[in-house]
């Protein structure tokens, strides 16, 4: 279901829509964030990606919202991965920081000059290799281990697809969601990943192979109360982002419920979460739209 055409927002002056855009632009991108916009988009030189590809056109939609949380949400029941972020990363001082760092790679190497992307991945890389440490067992886990890449991979490109299929503004036919998957492996193995899934089908399959390693742990559901219920907002905009967060979880596999303590209300997420998840994308998309291509 994609969302319906939200008219009304088409007489809202186009300097308010500026500003929206602005601001929802600076809190996922950061204050370097149109520094990075003009050299990701304006260095010109070959692109790992066509424009018209299924990727660029999965990664430049206001549906990524929804698929980022969900992504984490998801990545967060491996043990090690989490361990890894809850020991190294700095979500809990500086959860937009790393959204920032995120959506910044992804753009550069969906969109930006291929120097610049191989550059991104060659830095994404060199941390990894730093970031080592052992489980509660004294199993130790290693960032760069292929293994836990390619479930991190595979959660996120599930979660982006999902989103895009459900809120999107086009969403994918077949051959273009395998494109999707064909193009995202790329990346993922130049990080590498461990044999990336290039098909729908080769995904759900992989997918299934990781669920015996999966389990909620006191750190997921540390870093999901980050995510979910003490995002690092203003209280005036914790609602907008509060139904984002609703269409997420209920995106979420019915088995991963439980262990993470989210909600199932099955009737609720297919009707009013559906419809005010689309509301929400739309405005987004709507707003980080300029002018001339939206009117």
């Amino acid at each position: 279901m994609s969302p319906t055409p939200l008219a009304p927002l088409a007489a809202v002056p186009n300097a308010v829509r500026d500003r929206l855009g602005a601001a929802l632009f600076e809190r996922v991108a950061g204050p370097d964030g149109p520094r990075q916009r003009d050299r990701i988009h304006g260095r010109p030189g070959p692109r790992w990606f066509a424009p018209d590809s299924a990727i660029a056109q999965v990664h430049a939609d206001a549906a990524m919202f929804v698929g980022g949380i969900r992504a984490l949400l998801l990545q967060s029941l491996h043990p090690a991965a989490m361990r890894a972020v809850s020991e190294h990363s700095g979500y809990r001082g500086d959860m937009w920081g790393r959204l920032a760092r995120t959506s910044t790679y992804l753009a550069v190497t969906t969109f930006g000059h291929e120097d610049d992307a191989q550059a991104a991945v060659d830095a994404v890389r060199s941390i990894h290799s730093r970031v080592t440490g052992t489980m509660p067992d004294g199993t130790p886990y290693a960032a760069n281990d292929p293994h836990l890449l390619t479930w991190v991979h595979c959660a996120e490109v599930d979660s982006f697809l999902l989103a895009h299929q459900t809120y999107g503004a086009r969403p994918l036919d077949d051959a273009r969601r395998d494109e999707y998957l064909a193009q995202t492996a790329q990346v993922a193995r130049r990080l590498g990943a461990d044999d990336p899934p290039t098909t729908y089908a080769a995904l759900q399959e992989r997918l299934r192979a990781y669920r015996p390693e999966l389990r909620a742990t006191p750190e997921a559901r540390e870093a999901i109360g980050y995510v979910l219920w003490r995002p690092p907002l203003p209280l005036a905009a914790r609602p907008a982002y509060g139904v984002l967060a609703a269409a997420a979880v209920g995106l979420m596999p019915w088995w991963t419920r439980p262990g993470l303590r989210l909600p199932l209300l099955p009737v609720s997420e297919r009707t009013v979460v559906r419809v005010a998840g689309s509301a929400a994308v739309g405005t987004i998309r709507w707003a980080m739209t300029p002018p001339a291509v939206a009117d």
